[in-house]
């Protein structure tokens, strides 16, 4: 034996055991597979710089040797860590003179070159630019992060993965099998089992099994080397000491500590505690500080579980309190309960609504805080800042509808309620509320046109006595669907829809039937349609119209697309359209109605709700008009909505209509108001035409309406009243 090869025999098995060439490479067969690129070029020694990127003992330094092995090519090797800036020049000029010199290329090595510095890495690069020199780079951690990326973008890279059990078995035989470098002097026999247990322990890392095996092989003999020839029996047992600890791939600092701590949070995301447990302990047994691992669990009680559960937050804050007065080992018990229970929590990425809102915030212009939601303490009295804001507490349930959202974004939706967990059980809730909000700013979007040139025959005092508190509102739709028999596969058509309020729960009322709702606003329905895009569009409600003049044409449309319907349900139908109009719509409506269908509908009844001279004071009963005055108001009422008058006479109109049996219910509803002195004068501006002033004057003469109006703002002006309203809600069928 030469000294070489007695250097050699005192070197660990696995550097004696490095691949010489490409023959001898065992694994990474999806980059130095026969045929594959790599291969080729290390053949053709046709290289260019090049990165391998892998956890360790997978094979990136040695198949950097192998390059040197069958390179023409002068191969220089550095340690990114032994080495500084003056080794990489030295290195430079060498290459540079090589090149100038003898037209020879170099090929520089740099073993974990991601422990370069900038200074270090910047000084390689022109020389890599220009071609002096071909880096070859090994690192474990992920070379787009950790390596100067011009570097990056002049190499390929290439990553290395983790041997399979069949790769390190192949290992392990050569190993035994070579007379030179390993032991295949003798005659190397396994117990069963023990090569299986030192290839599952070394975990895919081809040095560790090596060292594992030159310990078990090495230590079995009384003395080692034993006479050539000799059996080394390797027992379970010696493998079992040989590696008596796994080999967990992890770097706190590198790719796998974030690896594996995304396959810890998608296991909980996915609901799957046994793997959640398993990443769990392989970061906790790889020296994982635990308090990491609490804050990344803390941030999926928000993100993945949110408001399907609320108390997830509290179990897992909880669990890393216990933890930090606890400690290891007893800790654990504390990460597995949290980790158990997030994984077997009822999931919820709701919270995530708020990167959209952040996302309108990014993308559109400032939006002006509503008046009504101002702070009133400095500016009242000069601006108005918070007049019209309803104290949630003073209504039922806490709860009024009222719009929070500036003007430019109302009716945008940010927050989806989950269908499961705590949130299943406020997910109606948060809907209906949204849908009775849209509903209330969409009616008092037309309450505030006091005169509108589409609705010249009505006015803002007309419209207050239809009763549209939100309150009455879910009344009045919850009254409108009790008496109807639906049945799931049923199909409804909503006509003259305007905020949604119907569309909505007849929606959820047929999931497996259908829902058209015709609108005459286009802006109306734009805010309804902008609620379905969170919807499949196979179950979205099916829109028509847009505008009010194209009544008839869209019912043809309806007719011509649409099956028949069961239910057809509309508001203050009788009230808004004259009888011409609503007979011509009826005609074609009955046609679309089904054997058997019903007609339901919700009309006011003014005539049966408060007026201005309830509100008077005692002693107005005297008053020479007064007589003249109640028959005006009742002429009025009676002009404005003829048919209207009474229960009576609502169900003569039915009658009319064809139906074979009506039922008939009141609502009533009472509100708290304020009678402004700008409020009165409007309503008795008798120039106007709609004005309650207007139509009394036509019945009373000029110098009543004059005196009326005057005794009333003496009166009434600042008055707080409980107005009353009073709805009817009809069900008639057709056969």
């Amino acid at each position: 034996m030469d000294l070489f090869q007695a250097a050699q025999q005192n070197e660990p098995l696995a550097a004696r055991m490095r691949p010489r060439n490409m023959d001898e490479y065992i694994g990474q067969n999806h980059i130095v597979g026969k045929g594959r690129l790599l291969r080729r070029a290390i053949k053709a020694d046709q290289l260019s710089s090049l990165i391998f990127y892998g956890p360790p003992g997978t094979g990136k330094t040695t198949l950097a040797r192998v390059i040197a092995g069958t390179t023409s090519s002068r191969f220089l090797s550095l340690n990114a860590v032994l080495s500084g800036v003056k080794q990489v020049r030295e290195a430079i000029a060498e290459a540079q003179e090589l090149r100038d010199l003898h037209g020879r290329r170099t090929i520089l090595f740099v073993d974990e070159v991601h422990r370069w510095n900038k200074a270090q890495q910047d000084a390689l690069l022109p020389w890599v630019e220009n071609g002096t020199i071909i880096l070859v780079g090994a690192t474990t951690e992920n070379p787009y992060f950790e390596v100067n990326s011009a570097l990056v973008s002049r190499s390929r890279i290439f990553q290395l993965k983790q041997l399979e059990s069949e790769d390190l078995f192949e290992v392990a035989r050569q190993a035994a099998a070579d007379k030179e470098r390993g032991y295949g002097k003798w005659e190397i026999d396994f117990e069963e089992g023990a090569l299986e247990h030192l290839v599952k322990t070394a975990d895919g890392d081809a040095r560790s099994l090596l060292n594992s095996l030159q310990l078990a092989v090495e230590t079995t003999p009384d003395s080692y080397p034993p006479p050539g020839g000799e059996k080394i029996y390797i027992t379970l047992e010696t493998a079992e000491e040989s590696i008596q600890k796994k080999v967990v791939l992890y770097d706190k600092e590198g790719d796998y500590h974030y690896d594996t701590i995304s396959a810890f949070i998608k296991s909980i995301r996915g609901s799957d505690p046994d793997a959640a447990l398993y990443w769990m302990a392989r970061m906790v047994k790889a020296g994982e500080d635990p308090r990491f691992i609490f804050r990344r669990m803390i941030i999926s009680a928000a993100e993945d579980i949110g408001m399907a559960d609320p108390q997830a937050l509290v179990q897992v804050n909880a669990a890393a309190q216990a933890y930090d007065r606890v400690g290891l080992p007893e800790g654990q018990f504390h990460l597995t309960q949290a980790a158990l229970y997030l994984a077997t929590a009822p999931k919820s990425n709701s919270s995530l609504a708020f990167f959209d809102a952040v996302k309108v915030v990014d993308e559109e212009a400032a939006r002006e805080v509503p008046n009504h939601l101002r702070d009133p303490s400095r500016d009242k009295h000069g601006f108005g800042h918070g007049e019209g804001y309803n104290y949630p507490h003073a209504y039922r349930d806490h709860w009024v509808a009222q719009a929070y959202l500036p003007r430019g974004l109302k009716g945008r939706i940010f927050y989806q309620p989950a269908s499961q967990g705590f949130e299943a059980g406020i997910q109606q809730d948060v809907i209906r509320r949204r849908e009775l909000q849209m509903a209330a700013m969409i009616e008092e979007s037309l309450e505030n046109l006091s005169f509108s040139p589409g609705d010249k025959e009505r006015d803002a005092w007309m419209r207050r006595t239809r009763g549209n508190s939100s309150r009455f509102l879910e009344e009045m739709r919850s009254r409108m669907f009790a008496p109807l028999k639906t049945e799931r596969h049923h199909k409804f058509l909503i006509w003259r829809e305007s905020s949604g309020l119907l569309l909505w729960e007849a929606w959820r009322r047929v999931p497996e039937g259908g829902v058209c709702a015709w609108f005459p606003e286009g802006r109306n329905m734009d805010l309804c349609e902008h609620f379905t895009r969170s919807l499949p569009e196979s179950e979205r409600p099916i829109f028509f119209g847009g505008r009010s003049d194209t009544a008839l044409q869209d019912l043809e449309t309806i007719k011509e697309s649409c099956e028949l319907f069961e239910t057809i349900m509309i508001r203050d139908w009788i009230s808004r359209l004259s009888e011409e109009n609503r007979k011509a719509e009826w005609e074609q409506l009955r046609q679309l109605l089904s054997p058997g269908g019903v007609l339901s509908l919700s009309e006011p009844l003014p005539a049966m709700g408060s007026r201005l001279s309830d509100f008077l004071p005692d002693g107005a009963e005297s008053l020479d008009e007064w007589q003249s005055i109640r028959e005006a108001e009742d002429a009025v009422y009676r002009e404005a909505y003829p048919g209207l008058e009474s229960e009576e006479t609502v169900l003569a109109l039915l009658k009319e209509m064809g139906a074979s049996d009506s039922a008939a219910e009141i609502l009533n509803s009472s509100e708290d108001r304020i009678l402004s002195t700008e409020q009165l004068n409007n309503w008795f501006n008798t120039e106007r035409p709609g004005s309650l002033g207007f139509r009394m004057k036509a019945v009373l003469g000029e110098k009543k309406m004059e005196s009326y109006s005057s005794y009333c703002l003496k009166h009434l002006e600042g008055a707080r009243v409980k107005w009353n309203s009073c709805r009817i809600i009809l069900r008639a069928d057709f056969q």
